[in-house]
């Protein structure tokens, strides 16, 4: 699965998001600095999703199996 990764030039070089990430943003200087840090933001929001999901389900019987999305 691609995503799509949306820079935008401003007086500060650029910001960056992830359509469709709600959460996964960042700026940089360079358009390659913004490109890095978007890489380091998707893996936060990511991350973070997991341990919060994994809060929510603590003492909850559930069965987890890895999942693939082929679009």
């Amino acid at each position: 699965m691609s995503f799509t990764a949306v820079f935008m030039p401003v007086p500060e070089g650029f910001v960056a998001f992830v359509e469709e990430l709600p959460g996964a943003n960042t700026q940089g200087v360079t358009i390659e600095e913004t490109r890095q840090n978007l890489q380091e933001a998707v893996a936060l929001v990511l991350e973070t999703n997991r341990e919060l999901a994994e809060q929510a389900l603590v003492g909850q019987e559930v069965v987890r199996e890895p999942f693939e999305l082929s679009i």
